[in-house]
């Protein structure tokens, strides 16, 4: 029984060093990023939630005053003061750190040595003065590292592969609160690229050289890797690539490059629902083989069948050797489409080049296409109402564009933008029931404020010049209203009318939009837009205008957009128009 006793007085005993007790650490005196520094600088910051005696405590309140002068020494602070204070708080600690941190060290002094050959290229003179230009600031160690670390990864970027960092110190006169950097390069030889071995390839010999944008005996440069794997991603054959500069066996001067790869799978089928509000709902089915043969053919295939728009398109792509992703593209799209104010039937035959062009994508080609028509029509009227202009066309015509975008993110853009400019033009009246000569332009720019926000600016304008509007389908006339043109306003709903009130479209476009976003998280937002403009004939241009409010959600599928709009300044029109959109930004 007596033995039975200590054993339930045991508890009690070890109660006081059992009990939990975590550190309060409370920094005052100066601001982040140095108050930062030194609640991490210190071991005290560990303790928080953790059980710690109180001989613990004092022992580790003892070395926090030496860890937070330390801790400030990175940043050009070796003079500080702290001075301390320890409290029991209940059945924690409260540990106050008062911090002066001083006058700072500056630097006073740069001495850099760099070949002269190495200083000449354009990437490492900009490293070099990043160091240079420390001189006059506060010291601060992790901006002298960064700079310091930069030069060198510029200098191996540009093909000093062999580039070593022979002196690196900084000398502090505490007294004087002075400092001088110290750094010297070796920097080697300049390596060139030799030959490119590529491996797991499914095609002939020689054909992916066309994705390779250098030549053997240029320079090494590591953007030019990347750019070789993002052509060779972006050609959409493998599942894997990996470009491998071959540094252990560079030797005279040369160095090979490496690219591994596994195709991928070789054929696509694709299928599902989908809602726009200018075609519907609706399902798509596709099928794409990625490569057709040896020599990297593709051929695509699409169905598309919605409430106001059926189409079935086919593309085949010949891939061309040599530079500039040149190749040859051969189409054929049936089309069947219902919109507020015009209803076709066509069949249209492309062929073009295309090719990557100082930093644009260009397309010459030519194009067929031959349907009928019907414009001034609404939805469920019959084809016999009064003011309908009926027509049936045949049109050969060449065409070029220019395309370009650039964007910081192909997910969600904060700064970016895109422009695409199409012409094209009938020969007289070769194999053409009309002659016209039309000229397109479509811009997006996007850029951020303050944060969380997005300011978007849209644009679109066109111009025909033809003696034989009424021959034209709809789809080489100009309409305005929908998702991408004024909102507020149903698809092609806008634009010149006949003597019978109905709309016709014109020869002529102007729509200019503005919109801002705010994020409230990373994947919702809301915006507000005003969008403004018509298609027009002549000089008669009367803009409509349509302003509201949307919201954005970036979902795993991209971008989804649904906008209310409605019509401002419009007696004849009224109510609220829905807008969906899903796709990315340019």
């Amino acid at each position: 029984m007596r033995r039975l006793r200590r054993l339930m007085l045991l508890p009690l005993l070890l109660a006081p060093w059992l009990a939990h007790a975590g550190v309060q650490l409370v920094v005052d005196g100066v601001e982040d990023p140095l108050k930062l520094a030194v609640s991490s600088g210190v071991d005290l910051s560990q303790y928080a939630t953790r059980d710690v005696t109180e001989a613990q405590v004092r022992r580790l309140y003892e070395q926090s005053l030496d860890q937070a002068k330390a801790a400030l020494e990175p940043y050009g602070y070796y003079e500080a003061r702290v001075q301390g204070q320890l409290d029991p708080v209940g059945t924690d600690w409260r540990v106050t750190l008062h911090v002066t941190p001083g006058s700072p060290v500056t630097v006073t002094g740069v001495d850099l040595r760099l070949d002269a050959t190495a200083a000449k290229i354009p990437a490492i003179r900009r490293a070099q003065r990043a160091i240079e230009n420390l001189k006059g600031q506060t010291l601060n160690h992790g901006e002298y590292d960064s700079a310091r670390d930069a030069l060198s990864g510029a200098l191996t970027a540009n093909g000093f592969l062999d580039a070593r960092l022979t002196t690196h110190r900084v000398d502090v006169n505490r007294g004087e609160r002075s400092a001088v950097i110290h750094l010297a390069w070796e920097a080697g030889q300049r390596y060139k690229f030799g030959e490119v071995h590529f491996e797991g390839s499914q095609f002939k010999e020689g054909f992916l050289q066309r994705y390779v944008p250098f030549k053997s005996g240029e320079y090494f440069a590591q953007d030019k890797l990347l750019q070789l794997q993002q052509a060779l991603n972006g050609a959409d054959y493998f599942s894997v690539v990996n470009v491998l500069p071959d540094v252990d066996d560079k030797k005279n001067g040369v160095v090979d490059v490496k690219v591994e790869l596994a195709p991928a799978k070789r054929t696509v089928y694709t299928g599902g629902p989908f809602i726009g509000t200018d075609t519907g709902f609706g399902v798509r089915a596709g099928m794409e083989r990625r490569w057709v043969n040896a020599s990297g053919h593709k051929w695509k295939n699409e169905l598309i069948l919605a409430q106001n728009l059926k189409t079935l398109s086919t593309l085949y792509t010949v891939p061309l050797p040599g530079p500039n992703q040149r190749s040859f593209n051969y189409g054929a799209t049936y089309r069947d489409s219902n919109t507020d104010t015009s209803k076709s039937k066509t069949l249209e035959l492309v062929a073009n080049e295309t090719r990557e062009w100082h930093g644009w994508l260009r397309t010459i080609g030519i194009h067929a296409l031959d349907g009928t028509f019907t414009v001034g029509q609404k939805p469920g009227e019959a084809d016999n109402v009064e003011g309908l202009e009926h027509g049936q066309s045949n049109l050969f015509y060449p065409e070029v564009s220019l395309s370009r975008k650039s964007g910081d993110n192909p997910i969600f853009v904060r700064n970016g933008w895109s422009l695409v400019l199409t012409a094209r033009t009938t020969v007289g009246s070769l194999l053409s029931d009309a002659s016209f000569s039309q000229v397109t332009a479509d811009g997006k720019w996007i850029t951020s404020f303050w944060g969380n926000n997005r300011f978007i600016v849209r644009g679109s304008a066109g111009a025909t010049w033809t003696n034989n509007f009424d021959d034209l389908p709809p789809q080489l006339r100009f309409f305005a209203g929908g998702d991408r043109s004024v909102r507020g306003y149903s698809y092609q709903s806008i634009g010149p009318k006949n003597s019978f009130g109905r709309v016709i479209g014109g020869e002529n476009l102007l729509v200019g939009s503005t919109e801002v976003e705010h994020y409230f998280t990373r994947q919702w937002g809301m915006a507000a837009f005003v969008d403004a403009g018509n298609a027009f004939t002549g000089t008669d241009y009367r803009p409509k205008i349509g302003a509201g409010l949307g919201v954005r959600w970036l979902s795993p599928v991209g971008m989804i957009r649904v906008d209310l709009g409605t019509p401002v300044h419009n007696p004849d029109e009224h109510g609220v128009e829905l807008h969906v959109v899903i796709g990315p930004d340019l």
